[in-house]
């Protein structure tokens, strides 16, 4: 016989018996220690479909919801949309006069969607977000965090008097360096209708008046980027996030660019597996100088003591 307790208790642990043997019973709708048989939750709801899809085509045909919530999207997908189809729920043509008035009906909620500048200005940042994402080749949950820093920075009025593609750039920006994503500065404005400065400055507008705070730059998050673009291998891209790794436990790659350190490392890997990259060809796809290569390859060299 199984006991109950009416107050909310969290389902993650049994707090009678302390067991993380949480049973969800979907028939009797309960969530149920299976150690000493507590009732955790009651009359539990299922916010799943009522009906089962195997392939996709079977999921799109019997859905009835629109698109989930994004903050990527000006409006967040909330509003209504009405279709083009001139069939009603049984598949019978509709009559031509209701026809015409749902084609105004559906003309009208389009211009609703976006009244008023809020609402205007929203729409066109979240377009450009989502054509400089789609160039860069950026995460949607990236882009759900540069739609978010964008939508603070419009509430605090940062927006205003600045260029609305220069705002969104530099949350993209923004968004990249929080996750660790490798996207620099130049590539984003190589994309961008804005200058590199003009970016650079609303994204130390953003920092300053947001109170952003940005994580350190690991080096080993670039090595993948740079073998990328170079042809390098998967033995040789390990090799290089071991060297780093061994730096950074040393404490020599303080105050280094990441990127700088990432290419250097790489070209060590390649000379320890013999897989023939020169230093040009690591540099072009890194986007550092050669010295730069020569420099950390040096300093990397010295503090680890490899004889190469």
């Amino acid at each position: 016989m199984s006991r109950r307790r009416d107050k909310t208790i969290s389902e993650d642990i049994c707090p009678e018996c302390g067991s993380r043997a949480i049973v969800n019973d979907e028939d009797s709708g309960e969530v149920i220690c299976s150690n000493c048989g507590l009732v955790l939750t009651e009359s539990v709801v299922n916010k799943g479909p009522e009906w089962r899809a195997f392939t996709q085509s079977e999921k799109e045909s019997r859905s009835r919801v629109g698109v989930p919530i994004s903050f990527s999207v000006h409006d967040k997908g909330l509003t209504t949309m009405i279709g083009r189809v001139g069939r009603d729920a049984f598949g019978r043509k509709i009559p031509l006069k209701t026809k015409l008035q749902m084609l105004r009906l559906r003309k009208w909620q389009i211009r609703s969607r976006v009244h008023s500048s809020i609402d205007r200005n929203l729409a066109q940042a979240m377009a450009e977000l989502d054509r400089l994402t789609d160039k860069l080749h950026i995460p949607p949950p990236i882009k759900e965090r540069a739609a978010i820093i964008y939508r603070k920075a419009l509430e605090k009025g940062l927006v205003r008097g600045r260029s609305i593609s220069a705002i969104s750039a530099a949350s993209l920006y923004a968004a990249c360096r929080i996750t660790q994503t490798p996207r620099t500065l130049r590539e984003i404005s190589r994309h961008s209708p804005i200058d590199k400065k003009d970016i650079a400055r609303c994204y130390r507008l953003l920092l300053r008046e947001l109170r952003i705070q940005m994580p350190i730059p690991e080096a080993q998050m670039r090595v993948p980027k740079i073998a990328a673009k170079a042809g390098i291998g998967e033995k040789t891209q390990r090799a290089a996030i071991e060297i780093l790794r061994k730096a950074e436990s040393l404490k020599t790659t303080a105050g280094k660019d990441p990127m700088g350190l990432a290419a250097a490392a790489l070209y060590i890997a390649c000379v320890m597996n013999e897989e023939k990259r020169t230093q040009k060809m690591i540099a072009d796809a890194a986007g550092v100088t050669e010295v730069t290569i020569r420099n950390r390859y040096k300093g990397l060299k010295e503090a680890l003591k490899l004889d190469i």
